[in-house]
């Protein structure tokens, strides 16, 4: 089978092989981690390894079902270890595994193991990871296509990139969706399953949510308003004033859960002058910008803060940390940071009106340094400019590049 490259992924994956510490891929449901699996077993085969030294298992498929219980786990996984050669154990969905760290850590243990564990929430990939696998591991964060990645699968009419574009937004960036019937139903009932199951399974579930109508309320809020500044206090006061009463607590819970969950993420804030870190009104991004359509009805407007959104999950992939920027009561749409080295970004859908040009430029020209500073929009008139060190971009290009080059 085809796969689409995700050439950054797999070579993540080989620079950790054979290293003594457990690989982690984590990332929102169907983004594609068992598929990166498998072209990274794909990759160990064309390399010489011997088809018994690779150890394959899924714990969504029921012929594996036995084997959630950790000690009958690791007996299995033991009695089929080559004693003299490496052995490369695959555990998919792990979190199906009560107690999985007791048979991933004696495997660890084992200098001819070689480990590569997913899950699928952040609940289990984050915090309680850190406790169950301390010191002795390693974590990959997987996100969905990129734009790059999507065109190199996409199968439709070449086109321009701005053709291609409207295609990635309209067929979503799960890999799978590339598979489906061009017309839009069919993507709009996977998204939608795929954000049900997300919901059930690693929202309600996990954070023991009884109400469900209040939490999809609070979800849709938060989708609506992507690229917003919010905090729990403002959502429970505008759905209160709409006649549907949650708390505050409740907010932050189910808050929690979606960001847990990786269908959402969020950016906090960061005084750019003060140089320090703020845990107030955030900024939430969705995994995916076609899921967000789906689910909530948006405007022309919105295509500011979907490019903005596009531009947020770009920056994660290529390894920055992503804050919102404060500076003299303005804003910065985007902070990237990396081994201490400040980028910062402003994403505009056009810049080709003077007035907005000003705006946009006018809180990049307020930062006192002289780290890198992008204005990123979808013009392509005027789409290369540099104002006084400020470089405009075509955010396509931009997202078109090879990630290296962005440094």
């Amino acid at each position: 089978m085809d796969w689409i490259e995700r050439k950054e992924y797999l070579s993540w994956l080989l620079r950790w092989r054979e290293r003594q510490l457990i690989k982690v891929v984590s990332g929102v449901r169907r983004c594609g981690k068992s598929t990166l699996f498998q072209i990274y077993q794909d990759h160990l085969l064309k390399d010489g390894v011997d088809p018994r030294q690779i150890i394959s298992i899924n714990f969504e498929d029921l012929d594996f079902e036995h084997l959630t219980d950790y000690r009958t786990l690791y007996d299995h996984i033991k009695s089929r270890l080559l004693p003299d050669q490496m052995n490369y154990i695959f555990l998919d969905e792990i979190q199906h595994v009560e107690s999985f760290e007791k048979a991933v850590d004696s495997l660890f243990l084992k200098e001819n193991c070689d480990v590569y564990i997913t899950g699928s929430n952040a609940y289990f990939m984050s915090g309680d990871l850190a406790t169950l696998l301390s010191g002795r591991y390693v974590e990959l964060k997987m996100l969905p296509l990129s734009f790059r990645e999507f065109c190199s699968g996409y199968q439709g009419p070449p086109g321009s990139k701005a053709q291609r574009f409207d295609a990635y937004m309209h067929m979503s960036s799960f890999p799978y969706a590339l598979r489906l019937p061009d017309t839009g139903r069919e993507v709009q009932e996977y998204l939608l399953d795929i954000y049900h199951t997300v919901l059930l399974k690693d929202v309600v579930v996990r954070q023991r949510i009884a109400d469900v109508t209040s939490l999809e309320q609070v979800t849709k809020f938060i989708l609506h308003n992507i690229g917003n500044r919010v905090s729990p206090g403002k959502i429970a006061n505008t759905l209160k004033s709409a006649g549907k009463g949650v708390d505050q607590k409740t907010v932050d819970k189910y808050l929690r859960g979606l960001t847990d969950s990786l269908l959402l993420y969020e950016a906090t804030r960061y005084d750019i002058k003060g140089k320090q870190y703020l845990s107030t009104q955030s900024k939430y991004y969705a995994a995916d910008v076609t899921l967000r359509n789906a689910l909530v009805k948006g405007s022309a407007s919105d295509i500011g803060h979907i490019l903005e959104n596009i531009v947020y999950l770009e920056l994660l992939r290529r390894g920055y940390q992503v804050f919102v920027g404060d500076i003299d009561h303005g804003e910065v749409d985007l902070v990237a940071v990396e081994s201490g080295t400040l980028t910062y970004y402003q994403v505009s859908a056009t810049t080709l009106d003077g007035a907005v040009l000003e705006r946009e430029l006018t809180p990049l020209r307020k930062i006192p340094d002289n780290h890198p500073k992008y204005l990123l929009t979808l013009d392509e008139v005027f789409a290369e400019a540099d104002y006084d060190g400020i470089k405009k971009r075509n955010v396509l290009d931009w997202l078109l590049e090879d990630p290296e080059q962005s440094r």
